[in-house]
């Protein structure tokens, strides 16, 4: 059996603000056997914003995309066989499913975990760790749409409303409330009635987790032969539009530790464990502003949830660009976050 060996960088996983680990991690190919179908299905959702979605290239010569990188580049091996065609996993299924705001919308892939469509996200990495982590079937569910924040459309149940000081561009300071979970608009003055606006704060939450609640409702469909499931862990990949906005970006940890809690309690799993991504183009030493605020959020995330969360810190994973142009839609990069966050995940299951 071949193996890879990854780059250093593929693997830079960060658990708590001050705790850096550079390691290397080899992939075996799969070995093309279904999984042990006696016992329930391992399931892992993916939430997120459009890097969670995924734009990596698939198609193509040219540096970035998934076949360059792979016949050509020799990367990532165990993506495809000795005659260049796309590995089929039979041990884990991957779904997506997506809709804006509320419930709506619907699934728009389900199958085996393999190369297909002209993107990739992260799924792809971290389906691969998964399934060679567990004998059990594994079932990669992710749920998530683009140009969301965690600060309001994204905002967890029992989330309160918060004042928070801001100067506008005359150098005036005002103090905003912001929205609560279920509360509407944004943010308003302090002392003045909110006018609600035809979205409010968590609704893109409400509809996410209705989405794969009934992705989950429907497992024999999505995963044949499944037999009950348990949700094992969370994947969190997201902060482009809160760092436009400073009321949001300085609530960063305190939302992450509000979402495990809501995730938690919604899929009846305690012991989920959940792995952060940072935004690759947010350099930890050198970061400024609202991207300060929100990588910072994400560590101390991590260190006040040791053993139950990590982060990992993507800007050595980054081909170049930054989140809010899905990083040029390089395929490399989704391939280095995904490897990473999953072998984040293993980490944190087997210690």
């Amino acid at each position: 059996m071949k193996t890879t060996k990854i780059s250093s960088l593929l693997a830079t996983l960060c658990f708590g603000m001050s705790h850096f680990a550079m390691a290397q991690d080899t992939l075996p190919d799969p070995d093309g056997k279904p999984a042990d179908m006696s016992k329930p299905v391992k399931v892992y959702i993916l939430m997120g914003q459009s890097n969670m979605l995924g734009f990596g290239k698939v198609a193509g010569d040219k540096d970035g995309t998934l076949e360059n990188a792979v016949k050509k580049e020799n990367l990532y091996p165990f993506l495809a066989d000795d005659q260049g065609n796309w590995i089929e996993r039979q041990d884990v299924r991957n779904v997506f499913t997506m809709g804006s705001g509320g419930p709506g919308g619907g699934v728009k892939k389900s199958g085996w975990l393999n190369i297909s469509g002209g993107k990739i996200g992260p799924e792809i990495g971290i389906g691969h760790h998964m399934g060679n982590l567990h004998s059990e079937p594994v079932l990669i569910l992710k749920s998530c749409i683009g140009n969301r924040s965690l600060g309001w459309d994204i905002l967890a149940p029992g989330s309160p409303s918060y004042e928070y000081e801001e100067t506008d561009k005359k150098g005036n300071k005002k103090t905003m409330v912001y929205a609560g979970y279920g509360e509407s608009p944004l943010k308003w003055e302090k002392g003045t009635e909110p006018k609600p606006i035809g979205w409010k704060a968590g609704v893109q939450y409400d509809g996410d987790i209705d989405r794969a609640k009934k992705v989950l409702a429907d497992l024999e469909k999505h995963y044949p032969g499944g037999k009950g499931y348990e949700v094992a862990g969370f994947f969190w990949w997201q902060g482009d539009k809160d760092r436009y906005n400073e009321g949001h970006a300085a609530m960063y940890e305190k939302n992450l530790g509000s979402l495990l809690n809501a995730l938690r309690k919604e899929f009846n799993a305690p012991k989920a464990k959940m792995v952060v991504a940072t935004l690759g183009q947010t350099d930890k030493d050198n970061a400024k502003g609202n991207e300060k605020l929100i990588i910072d959020g994400m560590f101390a995330f991590a260190a006040a949830h040791k053993g139950e969360a990590a982060t990992v810190y993507t800007h050595p994973l980054s081909q170049g660009g930054a989140s809010n142009s899905h990083y040029g839609g390089n395929a490399k990069t989704y391939m280095n976050v995904g490897l990473a966050m999953g072998q984040a995940m293993v980490d944190l299951l087997k210690n």
